[in-house]
């Protein structure tokens, strides 16, 4: 058994390869409103669950709205980001299918 504490990973990342050995990485993510990742893909699933926050999701050409306890799935190859509707702080544990992170962003910056 290995426990990691979440306030020694640097930037909210853990990567199975290097932090575990685990065969998936997450990704704790905080965002303000109005914030969140650009548009990008990965070439394996990606699944969030929502522990704070509204969120609107985009995967692919489907948008939807996520709340807290919410599961939001996208499969691989398909580009897809998130952004924080407010008013407050969101918090999402982003599980990435990977022992590595790997991913190609879309968009030169964030748009909303």
């Amino acid at each position: 058994m290995k426990i990691i504490n979440a306030g020694s990973l640097a930037h909210g990342r853990f990567e199975g390869a290097s932090d575990g050995p685990a065969s998936i990485s997450m990704i704790l993510d905080e965002s303000q409103p109005g914030g969140g990742p650009r548009l990008h893909r990965h070439p394996y699933d990606e699944t969030w669950l929502v522990q704070e926050g509204h969120l609107r999701f985009q995967v692919g050409d489907r948008q939807g709205e996520a709340g807290p306890g919410d599961i939001v799935l996208a499969p691989p190859h398909v580009p897809h980001k998130f952004t924080n509707q407010g008013p407050e702080r969101s918090r999402v544990i982003c599980i990435h299918a990977s022992p590595t992170i790997i991913g190609e962003f879309l968009e030169q910056t964030r748009h909303q």
